[in-house]
């Protein structure tokens, strides 16, 4: 029961954080003029619909994780090294956004940059797994019982496991409420399955912690991002949150079961890779548009209707995935 108090105590806080800070951020962010611009190959009902909301709303998610997880006394190492993706990529969206919102140059880092400062810190986490995690270079194999140690291959497959986490919860902020609650379940389901490997070994209860934190600011985000958003989290948020499901599955060992867990990350990620590389070979496209939820929206779609439809798709990847375990 301690336990159990313990965690429902972190989202609270986590959650109350970025529902305190909302109303002071949101107006902070309409006065310094820090609107969503709106890619011009994009849908254009999200011209009229979200250009000019204000975006970097990652920094109340950022600021509630980080709070909550400070303030539930765990110090260990594995909390730290959680707290330093999700900071450190974190700061990578910040900057995009700021060339983006401030400077006004609306691709923000160019991909080269924004490829290498991201390989930097996957490569970081990755050395962590390697020398610090609970096992090492092994990683669990879903639906069995089985370990797989990796040994030298272990960095250049974590580094992009990583990479391909990051950027696949990046891809998947692109409607009110989408990423939020996406995220939200995705971490549940870590904090659930971390909590059942604590019994075990309590070194696994740093990622319950973070987990429960990052869980609780995804839902109080919602109160200011759900249809109709008043904040956009920007790449502040997602690659922030990237960070934090990279992270948790290192540390967890379990980058393997990630796919199915985040499901709707992978789509999102192979729907964007298929459609760049059969255009470029062949000029003709195989979605109406990339990522696949902007797919849906072509197809006329309501994005209430695809919001919910990938939350509940979540939902039951997530149950796959801790049955996997």
């Amino acid at each position: 029961m301690h336990i159990d108090f313990h965690i429902l105590r972190i989202i609270l806080v986590s959650f109350l954080v970025v529902v305190l800070l909302g109303p002071i951020v949101i107006p902070f962010l309409k006065k310094l003029k820090v609107g969503q611009s709106i890619r011009e190959e994009g849908p254009k009902s999200h011209i009229a619909t979200k250009s000019g909301t204000p975006t970097m709303g990652g920094i109340i998610i950022v600021l509630g994780i980080f709070i909550a997880t400070l303030t539930s006394g765990n110090y260990t190492k594995e909390v730290g090294a959680c707290l330093f993706a999700i900071i450190g990529f974190g700061l990578v969206g910040f900057w995009d956004d700021y060339i983006k919102v401030v400077l006004k140059r609306n691709l923000g880092f160019t991909a080269l940059q924004k490829i290498i400062v991201q390989l930097v810190f996957a490569l970081l986490l990755s050395f962590y797994g390697a020398k610090y995690s609970i096992d090492g270079t092994k990683l669990v194999i879903p639906f069995t019982s089985i370990y797989i140690d990796l040994g030298i291959f272990y960095i250049p497959f974590t580094t992009f496991v990583i990479l391909g986490i990051v950027n696949g919860v990046n891809l998947t902020d692109g409607l009110d409420g989408l990423n939020s609650g996406v995220t939200l379940i995705v971490m549940a389901a870590f904090a659930l399955i971390a909590n059942s490997f604590s019994k075990l070994n309590s070194e696994y209860y740093g990622v319950v912690v973070v987990s429960s934190a990052v869980s609780g600011a995804c839902l109080g985000f919602l109160r200011y991002n759900a249809h109709p958003a008043k904040i956009f989290m920007g790449d502040t948020g997602s690659l922030a949150l990237g960070g934090a499901v990279a992270a948790v599955s290192v540390v967890t060992s379990l980058t393997l079961v990630v796919p199915i867990i985040g499901g709707v990350y992978l789509a999102e990620v192979l729907s964007d890779i298929i459609q760049v590389s059969h255009y470029k070979r062949t000029k003709k496209r195989i979605f109406k548009m990339a990522p696949l939820h902007h797919h849906f929206e072509m197809c006329g779609w309501k994005e209430t209707k695809i919001v919910a439809v990938f939350w509940f798709a979540t939902v039951i990847l997530a149950f796959i995935g801790i049955y996997s375990i």
